[in-house]
């Protein structure tokens, strides 16, 4: 048998050492889809209801479906 055989396995400490390690990148990938999805989604939302009601006339809209008999409590 040789001498120089195996390292022994680091025991002590290796739940807190990978822990660390996980805990880090967890962090860095959360904040990165955190970004991607306020970017991504909510600004584009924001930016499509924005559009809908800058152009937006509910009164026509009223006037329409008041013609078309949708509702019972007007004439």
């Amino acid at each position: 048998m040789a001498s120089c055989a195996l390292a022994k396995p680091q025991m002590r400490g290796l739940l807190a050492r990978r822990l660390r390690f996980h805990i880090v990148g967890a962090f860095f990938v959360a904040v990165g889809v955190a970004c991607a999805c306020k970017f991504g989604v909510a600004e584009q939302r924001k930016e499509a209801y924005a559009d809908f009601y800058r152009n937006d006339d509910s009164m026509k809209d009223f006037e329409e479906m008041r013609r078309a008999g949708i509702f019972q409590s007007t004439k």
